[in-house]
């Protein structure tokens, strides 16, 4: 069970994709009044997470002056090519050297996360106590995931090629989860998905 006196939650947003299957890079992409990235920042801000460590790859300058004027923490991940499980685990180290009991790990390309929701994973969590909390959209289980402190040891030592889901199955038994709109777990890969959210979060 975590302990009690320290709650403070970070978190860590993964941002450092090619967008290899979009053909430019999608974080760059305007949507509402700002652009992907920044989008998927803000709202963690805005839930109140602390530190919001931001793991960049992938034209890591181009997206970091995306952020100009945020108070959020950008790192780079320099093995970001070798999968998002490298991400995951520069994220969690950078947040694991903080005084944290917990980390909220978000994907940069969900412009459909709000900060409420996110405020929302973080209320179970102090609530139940639980070591996980997962997000559930229908029936598929996706960020925002919170991790207790005391699975931090277990990410840090996912093998090359995994990523945070093994340790959400060795723990899916412990785990709280909050129920969201099944609209939100829609993210972008594609030019249609793009379009898509463009016109849908228009003037958001």
């Amino acid at each position: 069970m975590p302990p009690a006196e320290n709650t403070k939650v970070a978190g860590v947003v993964l941002a450092a994709g090619s967008s290899t299957r979009m053909g430019r890079n999608k974080l760059l992409l305007p949507i509402g009044r700002e652009t992907v990235v920044r989008r998927a920042v803000r709202e963690a801000l805005e839930a109140d997470l602390e530190p919001v460590v931001v793991v960049l790859g992938h034209e890591a300058e181009r997206v970091r002056v995306e952020l100009r004027g945020l108070p959020c923490l950008a790192i780079v991940n320099p093995d970001h090519a070798l999968g998002v499980g490298t991400s995951l685990k520069a994220g969690v180290a950078e947040a694991a050297g903080t005084r944290v009991g917990a980390a909220v790990v978000l994907l940069a390309d969900m412009p459909f996360v709000t900060a409420s929701s996110i405020r929302t994973v973080v209320e179970s969590y102090r609530e139940s106590r639980a070591p996980l909390v997962l997000s559930r959209y229908g029936e598929v289980d996706a960020p925002p995931t919170l991790y207790d402190r005391s699975l931090f040891p277990e990410l840090l030592a996912l093998a090359e090629g995994r990523c945070g889901r093994e340790v959400v199955r060795r723990h899916a038994h412990e785990a709280a989860v909050v129920a969201s709109s099944v609209g939100a777990l829609r993210d972008i890969d594609v030019a249609e998905d793009y379009e898509r959210a463009r016109a849908d979060l228009a003037g958001a």
